[in-house]
């Protein structure tokens, strides 16, 4: 459940026992003086002046203060006399979380309350810095601790996208993000060749402690006129630090990699030149890092090759190839483009399995039958030419029955896949289909259609065996023990999903019984899943529902601790066969020919710190997706303002109610303030708002009738009206 949700009605105020004005003063005046001025000391007279104390009643009152915060060690006396705080040690250190211009939550460690500060106590720290608070107030019936905040460790970031108002004597940048609540300003001389309404990346040159001052900036790359496709996108990449471009000197290096494969290289390598292979991508796909090839063995046996590109012969350790991939650790895929892991030199040409090229890859190659039972397994370095390159959509034309070119090995491998998928669905794993849209753009960008995407048996086809490959590479290691050694895995990098919260399932099964739907998550969790993901698919309620059900899972990560991935029910799993675009499957293909090569374990360490730099990576990737998904829907609902749409509730809180329009899959929120036939409160517990007049609950899954009053491009919302009965 979200924080930020869950904490919505729990404000900062509560009550107390009055004290005498005076004394309360010098109470707060105390603290606060020590608690802002860490290693200052204090003589008795210093503070009797500071506190502007004159009466011999607060003199006493000031001197019990003292002996009281000494013996609680929240300050010490020194050998002068002096007093200096102890307040370190009572620091708390969290991330700012700046939900609205008035407050913000500092998130604590786990199991802690966050900790609620007014903007004017922020010292300027803004949204995702880390910072040392101290509690002003604690925690009692019906609010949080209030705290302030007394110092900041570090700077989430200095680097800013928005929007540039420019005048004749200065300048001010707003900054994009919904949580970013000042603007930057930025002299005549230090905007560069801004326009009016340019979309610019500032940074910050000096940073004022109080909250009422901006901060001051520089311009230092101009992204283009605010609502140009060009100029969002790239807002979008400097919003997430995505890289716009490689160097040259990572161009230079990829260049220099010779296209010419040896006859000494193709000797050490398993050949498979002669075998049916081919690939299935995406129509607009340039890479093509996997491939299948196809033997008949036997009857009603077969040999079946998963042969993955062989980027690590290509990109060494420690090169600046290597580092430049480490540091971007993933691709990613924004709407109208690919910000590669890899130069094209590498990704498009050397490494992409592309028809009729002998081609370098590392291969699992199994020996299965027709029912999918494995009775043979290899793995190693091997050279391909693959015979075909197929589209999804080419692939599934033959598994629906056209007769043409390697239709029968399409048919064999997707019946193969059939079983395999079959089996996993019944060791546990669970069939999430989440949906995705797609957009069709015209030349400069606009979006004319928004769908759904669909998997049908293509699709799934290809999963299959990417699956297996992961899942029998992984195994193969984790069973690998040392020459002597009874005990220990050797160290490799695996992909792991933990068990759900018990918490979380129990809020979701309760959401999903609001649609009739019953999820039994005390017998047989995956199967009652299973049965849910297929009674909602097609139904107005799928993607909220599945959004839900994936929020109440444990999120994939990598790491070297062999634990198991639930959601797919594999006691081992890793990531190997997309090394174009992951770095970790490099990692995996230099681990596991290490081993194969017969050397020893390696040091945990130094892969646990990229296993975690690659998870992070993910993560910034995925939201910049997400990011982008989210302003070609703001944009192409824009075309659509007032107009009236069927949509269904898919979020609740204390702001307002966040719709999903049915027919374009595109949310929206409906904001509170804007409801107009009753005043509404929000009831945390139960996600819904009720009316306080007319009793009205408006709660997950409800239909309702919206109609599209408001869009904003540059914070990537969409404003909703309710259309009353």
């Amino acid at each position: 459940m979200n924080r930020r949700r869950k904490r919505a009605l729990k404000g900062a105020s509560g009550h107390k026992k009055q004290e005498p004005n005076q004394i309360k003063r010098i109470k707060s005046k105390l603290h606060q003086l020590f608690a802002t001025n860490d290693g200052q000391a204090y003589s008795y007279r210093d503070l009797i002046r500071k506190l502007n104390i004159r009466d011999k009643k607060s003199k006493d009152f000031l001197k019990s203060q003292l002996f009281g915060l000494e013996s609680k060690e929240k300050v010490r006396r020194l050998s002068d006399g002096r007093y200096v705080s102890n307040a370190e040690s009572e620091y708390i250190q969290g991330k700012v979380d700046h939900v609205n211009p008035n407050f913000a939550y500092i998130l604590t460690p786990d199991g802690e309350d966050d900790i609620w500060v007014k903007t004017t106590d922020l010292k300027f720290a803004i949204h995702g810095d880390t910072v040392n608070v101290i509690i002003t107030r604690e925690s009692g019936r019906g609010f949080r601790p209030e705290g302030r905040v007394v110092n900041i460790i570090k700077r989430d970031r200095e680097e800013f996208v928005g929007r540039i108002e420019v005048s004749n004597k200065y300048s001010f940048v707003v900054p994009d993000s919904r949580n970013i609540h000042f603007d930057v300003f930025v002299y005549p001389e230090k905007i560069g060749k801004a326009k009016p309404n340019d979309k610019v990346l500032v940074k910050i040159t000096k940073w004022h402690d109080a909250s009422s001052k901006s901060p001051m900036g520089e311009v230092t790359e101009v992204l283009g006129q605010a609502g140009e496709n060009e100029a969002e996108i790239h807002s979008i990449m400097a919003e997430f630090g995505l890289p716009f471009r490689f160097s040259k000197k990572i161009e230079k290096a990829a260049d220099a990699i010779p296209d010419l494969i040896s006859d000494e290289e193709i000797k050490k390598r398993r050949d498979f030149r002669d075998t049916t292979t081919f690939t299935v991508d995406p129509h607009d796909a340039k890479d093509f890092d996997d491939a299948l090839s196809l033997r008949k063995i036997g009857k009603d046996k077969f040999e079946i090759g998963v042969h993955i590109a062989d980027v690590s012969h290509y990109v060494e350790p420690d090169t600046v190839l290597d580092k430049e991939a480490v540091d971007r650790a993933t691709s990613v895929y924004l709407v109208d483009r690919t910000i590669p892991m890899l130069p094209e030199r590498l990704s498009n040409g050397l490494c992409s399995l592309r028809p009729e090229e002998e081609k370098l890859t590392f291969s699992a190659v199994f020996e299965i039958d027709v029912n999918g039972t494995i009775s043979k397994k290899w793995f190693g370095r091997t050279v391909i030419r693959s015979d075909r390159r197929f589209t999804y959509e080419e692939a599934q034309e033959r598994i629906e029955g056209l007769d043409s070119d390697f239709s029968k090995e399409i048919t064999l491998l997707n019946n193969i896949g059939k079983k395999l998928r079959e089996k996993r669905f019944g060791q546990g794993a669970i069939n999430f289909e989440t949906v995705e849209v797609k957009f069709r753009l015209d030349e400069d960008g606009k979006p004319l259609e928004v769908t759904p995407k669909q998997r049908k048996d293509a699709h799934k086809m290809i999963e299959e065996f990417m699956l297996l490959a992961n899942r029998e590479v992984a195994t193969h290691i984790f069973k690998w023990r040392e020459k002597g050694k009874e005990e220990g895995s050797k160290t490799f990098v695996y992909r792991v999903h933990d068990d759900p919260d018990p918490e979380k399932l129990s809020t979701f099964a309760s959401f999903a019984s609001r649609f009739g739907h019953k999820v039994d998550i005390k017998k047989n969790l995956s199967s009652g899943l299973n049965e849910l993901m297929e009674s909602i698919e097609g139904r107005p309620e799928q993607n909220v529902l599945e959004s839900l059900a994936i929020r109440s899972m444990a999120k994939a990560k990598y790491t070297t601790d062999p634990r198991g991935h639930f959601g797919l029910a594999f006691d081992h799993y890793t990531h190997f066969t997309s090394p174009i675009r992951r770095y970790p499957d490099v990692m995996v293909h230099r681990l596991l020919q290490h081993y194969l090569d017969g050397e020893k374990s390696v040091t945990k360490e130094d892969f646990e710190s990229l296993c975690l730099h690659s998870s992070e990576r993910e993560k910034r990737a995925a939201d910049a997706e997400r990011a982008s998904v989210k302003y070609k829907q703001v944009e192409f609902m824009q075309t659509m303002l007032g107009e009236m749409f069927e949509g269904i509730v898919s979020g609740v809180t204390e702001w307002g109610i966040f719709v999903e329009i049915i027919e374009t899959k595109c949310e929206g929120m409906i904001r509170l303030t804007d409801l107009t036939d009753d005043m509404y409160d929000f009831d945390e517990k139960t996600f819904r708002v009720i009316g306080r007049r007319n009793k009205r609950v408006i709660t997950l899954g409800d239909k309702l009738r919206v109609l599209v009053a408001k869009t904003d491009v540059d914070r990537r919302t969409i404003d909703l009206e309710m259309v009353l009965d």
